[in-house]
């Protein structure tokens, strides 16, 4: 089975350590899994000083099913993100995403900071290129509970200032990421078992 793609831009760390955390619900259902990270648009922008490598196009077009995300920036996805899926043009063309299953998730600095339009923003050309968006259903006890970031749309972080460790996700964020790794794996699984039976 081709890997699953969690590909994010994080400038100060907040959105790669989602990213890590829905790695790590993918693993812990055996599915195979790579993060990847986008260019930055200048060199002043210096991410997250980490060693995960830039996608590239074949990465995008063989995964099994695709995570992505982004922090939020005036209730959409940061500059870099945007400027990647503007790139994808070649892969809609090709259709070489049609039918594979896809999350999204978000960072922000206030709780109020635009994490669901950041959300529904990211999830737009993902159906253009007819991806299937899987979401979280209220059956996540987290997402009742969470008093940070959370979302049926997405994961989300809550890096604010005030809270006791801000660049740290809450228990309820974690179990988020977790809960949406393995929903996102399950359903590339069973596409991929669909695919290998019809042909």
């Amino acid at each position: 089975m081709a890997p699953v793609l969690v590909l994010y831009y994080s400038r100060h760390g907040s959105t790669k350590r989602l990213a890590d955390a829905i790695a790590q619900g993918i693993s812990a259902l055996n599915v195979p899994v790579i993060l990847r990270t986008v260019a930055s648009l200048n060199d002043t922008e210096n991410q997250t000083n980490d060693t995960v490598p830039v996608v590239t196009m074949k990465e995008l077009e063989q995964c099994s099913a695709l995570a992505l995300g982004s922090p939020t920036r005036f209730g959409n996805m940061a500059a870099p993100m945007k400027h990647f899926i503007d790139s994808t043009s070649g892969q809609w063309i090709k259709g070489a995403l049609i039918d594979k299953p896809a999350c999204v998730f978000t960072s922000s600095s206030s709780m109020h900071g635009g994490q669901e339009s950041t959300l529904l923003s990211m999830m737009l050309p993902l159906i253009h290129h007819g991806m299937v968006i899987c979401g979280l259903p209220y059956s996540e006890p987290a997402l009742h509970n969470t008093l940070s970031g959370g979302s049926p749309y997405g994961v989300t972080h809550v890096a604010h200032p005030s809270l006791p460790a801000p660049h740290q996700l809450s228990e309820d964020e974690k179990l988020l990421c977790i809960a949406q790794g393995k929903r996102l794996a399950k359903l590339a699984l069973k596409l991929n078992q669909q695919d290998s039976s019809e042909n």
